[in-house]
């Protein structure tokens, strides 16, 4: 027979007392067991209350003595004043990120000798590139001889001057994009 058909067989009330009678016989026989496992079980409960306590000491523990809600109210106001800097810094960070941008950031120096055909001077002359990452600067020249020096200024855009520049100029030019591109 199958437990199902035992218990509608047998009445409720008989079950049940057959049922609390092996829980007793169960618990005499295992008694000890029983007994030494909820010890255990009550030592670690101890053992965790103790420690929840603990942690809750340490939390509550400070110089100052205000509640959980004060020191989240100031925790809050903190966190409100870095936010406001966050953004205050990102629109910062976006203006100095267009000066920049704006900056002189690319050098090239050519020096050279305009006069190498008739032994005069050395390389005294030279041309100089200023630009910005968007090509933007100007080219400064100097041509140098014993009786006079002269200095020539070409604006820039785009890499680009409206005036002609000479193989040195160029050659600065050339020396002032590489420096952007290994920046």
């Amino acid at each position: 027979m199958t437990t199902e058909v035992i218990i509608e067989i047998l009445p409720k009330a008989l079950f049940s007392a057959i049922i609390r009678n092996c829980m007793e016989m169960y618990a005499q026989e295992y008694a000890r067991e029983i007994f030494i496992g909820l010890g255990a079980l009550i030592i670690i409960l101890i053992i965790l209350v103790l420690r929840l306590e603990m942690r809750l000491r340490k939390l509550l523990r400070g110089n100052t003595t205000m509640t959980i809600e004060e020191s989240i109210a100031q925790i809050e106001g903190d966190l409100r004043t870095l936010k406001l800097f966050k953004k205050d810094m990102a629109k910062y960070l976006e203006d100095v990120e267009k000066r920049i941008g704006q900056s002189i950031q690319g050098v090239g120096t050519v020096r050279f000798n305009p006069f190498r055909g008739n032994g005069e001077g050395g390389n005294q002359s030279f041309a100089t590139s200023f630009i910005s990452e968007k090509g933007n600067g100007v080219v400064i020249s100097s041509l140098y001889s014993r009786d006079h020096v002269s200095i020539f200024s070409k604006p820039l855009k785009d890499f680009k001057s409206e005036y002609e520049l000479s193989g040195e100029e160029k050659e600065s030019l050339a020396k002032a994009r590489e420096m952007l591109a290994h920046k």
